[in-house]
């Protein structure tokens, strides 16, 4: 199985550099649920302060990959190191260090509905640190208006639409000021123009803070918005089939199943069943 790599990067030399500045690094990892196995041989790093994107059909693995990045699911085998730790060997106590480092916004946006935004941005700052009441409110007031919910601090989840439970739930991942943040589906469910909100929103944190961003979604609108480089999964590989640029992987991947992708071209019944061919 090779990789179709953007052209800049083999002829420039760039991913060799930014290979050096990795924050995250999967190694042969092979993950799966039981004797299930869903992914497996996967290897990649995504480097500091990149938007990097993991995309692929439905039920292609995904979420189970990102759950594995995090920390949520042991590893079948290989090691997934973030930000220095190596997570699949680490102790609680190291582990319990590194989610101060590292936000996630789950699709869902995973609010606690009985609780005010400001609330629930107010969680893992209690949990993490000994600030003072009208220390957190202030911390609390600015990560609100930092994703255009200034004045919302006082509204139940209930109260707000799906784009502004998104907003909410983004500005909890960034309580804590990581240098990573995770998101699975971000604009899932949200209409065209709500999305596009998102992606600016990501792009401007990402700009500002210089933060690393690893992405789930099969939005192709926000994939060609957001990223330079990005790895396809692929249901019947059980692994990446793709790794690059998102553009040239539209207009010159050598792999069927990854140009029908970006372009949006159904795939014929004897495609599907030699797709990695």
């Amino acid at each position: 199985m090779g990789f179709h790599l953007c052209r800049d990067y083999q002829v420039l030399g760039i991913a060799r550099l930014m290979a050096e500045e990795a924050i995250i690094q999967v190694r042969n990892l092979e993950a799966g649920y039981g004797t299930q196995v869903i992914l497996r041989n996967i290897s990649f790093e995504v480097h500091r302060g990149e938007i990097f994107i993991i995309l692929g059909g439905s039920g292609c693995g995904k979420s189970t990959l990102l759950k594995h990045m995090i920390g949520l699911r042991p590893p079948i085998s290989g090691k997934v190191k973030v930000d220095g730790v190596e997570i699949t060997e680490s102790d609680q106590k190291t582990y319990r260090k590194l989610l101060r480092n590292i936000g996630v916004l789950y699709q869902s946006s995973a609010l606690i509905s009985s609780m005010t935004l400001a609330e629930n941005v107010a969680l893992p700052i209690r949990e993490y640190t000994g600030l003072a009441d009208d220390e957190i409110a202030s911390l609390v007031a600015m990560k609100l208006a930092l994703v255009d919910l200034h004045g919302y601090e006082h509204h139940l989840p209930s109260e707000i639409s799906g784009g502004m439970k998104k907003r909410a739930g983004l500005a909890r991942a960034m309580a804590l000021n990581p240098d990573i943040l995770f998101f699975d589906e971000p604009t899932a469910g949200l209409d065209p123009i709500t999305s596009a909100e998102i992606d600016e929103l990501i792009l401007k944190i990402n700009r500002s803070l210089g933060t690393t961003m690893v992405i789930v979604t099969h939005e192709l609108q926000s994939i060609f918005r957001l990223a330079k480089r990005v790895i396809m999964l692929d249901r019947t590989a059980r692994g990446i089939i793709a790794e690059g640029d998102p553009t040239y992987l539209r207009d010159h991947s050598g792999n069927k199943t990854v140009r029908h992708f970006f372009n949006r071209i159904p795939m014929s019944e004897e495609m599907i069943s030699g797709r990695t061919r």
